[in-house]
């Protein structure tokens, strides 16, 4: 027998292991056991399959499906319910409290603990494990299920080419780690204590990334609307949404400062004609981010690219997407380090000498001209910007030296904000990762938190 001591990070492992004989799962603690779902549970059965908008009512027993599974717990939106008579003709899908639930198609491998207030529910296309009482505790099952090791279990017996799901055959035959009942509530207190802790602090981080977001867009609109200068005499800009501008700023139309030009249609262009090297088509997912994506695009012929002259780009266009979920999103070229055109979802605006790009870029990812394009966005059954559109757009003009001072500061500016941002979304992810390793040492016993969670 293989003796452990603590280890480096000074969690405290078992005295003896022993092989699992499960090859992924590795040694698990002397006094453990290693067995199927299917002696663990009394029951491992789907929700109901069949069609679901005949029978959802207004009012009921709640209706719990796939979209209710999120982050391993069950966020149910008050909106799905069937009668209490059809529920009881359906009884084989009524839960009960401690049932695991694991989502079978769609975002595979979701799994939850079914809490007090969710007992007598009803649900759809879910499956449902029911523990023996006197082998295991659902919320321990549901933390193996959610540990690496559990996704790996559940990932493997996926079935169906085309639409990949879970069937309750294969999932009987899962091989789950299995201490003496005592120590699954101890190791399941211990880790809703911990995760509660980390939850919290993911939280705390996310509400600042808000806030940050939030204080990047007010500087963006106050800026790029009011200058740098604040106490600056100011001027009506007779444009109610905009109000008051530097009193040396000029307000018109977008189209008399910059040409709007857009593929007319594919001119027949297919997917099937991308070629392996050529001329760079930029489609939308390319402009999303801060720099315009270069790498992961795909290439048109010469004849393809030469057909649309107007839309062949230059440093200094701006691009914007004027079709779909995406509508609105904006970028600008800084560099072309190759002979590149955009696809049919995306409008190229050429300023001329008097609107710097950048300037222009800053105007256009304002909160002003963004709340005007997401009207058009909520006001069309597919979402669309017409050139046209675009030409009478509101813009307003400092002179050229002031321009260039506020994109010169937005970019400074900008650029600190999102360095932070993002500092706080890797730490996001560390926390995410520790947690789930957490779990996963904790369930599958490679740590003893027995002393921890006293």
């Amino acid at each position: 027998m293989r003796k452990k001591s603590v280890v480096s990070n000074k969690r405290i492992l078992y005295p003896t292991y022993k092989p699992s004989g499960i090859e992924w799962l590795g040694e698990t603690p002397e006094h453990w056991a290693v067995l199927r779902l299917a002696t663990v549970c009394s029951k491992i059965t789907n929700g109901y399959v069949g069609p679901t908008r005949d029978i959802l009512v207004s009012d009921g027993v709640r209706y719990l499906q796939s979209l209710h599974i999120k982050r391993n717990q069950i966020q149910f939106d008050g909106k799905y319910f069937v009668e209490d008579s059809w529920s009881r003709l359906h009884a084989k899908s009524i839960l009960r409290e401690g049932d695991v639930l694991v989502v079978q198609t769609g975002d595979i491998g979701q799994v939850a603990v079914v809490p007090k207030e969710f007992e007598g529910s009803n649900c759809h296309a879910l499956i449902i494990l029911s523990c023996r009482p006197d082998h295991a505790l659902g919320q321990f099952i549901s933390l193996v299920l959610n540990s690496d090791y559990g996704f790996h279990s559940l990932n493997r017996i996926q079935t169906g080419a085309l639409h990949p799901h879970l069937n309750c055959t294969f999932v009987r035959e899962i091989h789950v780690p299995l201490p003496p009942l005592n120590e699954q509530r101890t190791i399941a207190a211990y880790l809703d204590r911990e995760t509660t802790e980390i939850d919290a602090l993911i939280e705390k981080k996310q509400e600042q990334i808000k806030l940050l977001q939030e204080k990047r867009t007010a500087l963006i609109s106050h800026t790029v609307t009011k200058g740098l200068n604040p106490n600056v005499k100011m001027k009506d800009s007779g444009i109610e949404w905009l109000g008051p501008v530097p009193e040396g700023w000029s307000i018109s139309k977008l189209g008399f400062h910059a040409s709007v030009k857009a593929r007319l249609g594919w001119k027949g262009l297919k997917a099937d004609e991308y070629v392996d090297e050529g001329f760079i088509f930029l489609s939308t997912p390319n402009i999303k981010n801060r720099c315009i994506d270069f790498d992961d695009v795909n290439y048109i012929t010469k004849e393809r690219y030469l057909e649309s002259p107007e839309i062949m780009l230059e440093v200094g266009d701006v691009l914007i997407a004027k079709d779909g979920s995406t509508l609105g999103t904006t970028n600008v070229v800084r560099n072309l380090p190759a002979p590149a055109t955009v696809n049919s979802s995306i409008a190229v605006l050429r300023p001329k000498p008097n609107l710097n790009s950048s300037f222009l870029y800053w105007i256009m990812v304002c909160h002003y001209i963004q709340n005007i394009i997401q009207r058009v966005k909520d006001g069309q059954g597919v979402p669309h910007l017409f050139q046209a559109d675009l030409r009478k757009f509101w813009i307003w003009l400092p002179s050229d030296e002031e321009q260039r001072a506020i994109f010169a500061f937005l970019n400074r500016e900008t650029a600190r904000i999102d360095a932070l941002i993002e500092k706080i979304k890797k730490s996001i992810t560390l926390l995410r990762e520790y947690r789930t390793s957490l779990i996963s040492a904790a369930v599958t016993g490679k740590i003893d938190v027995r002393k921890e969670a006293a």
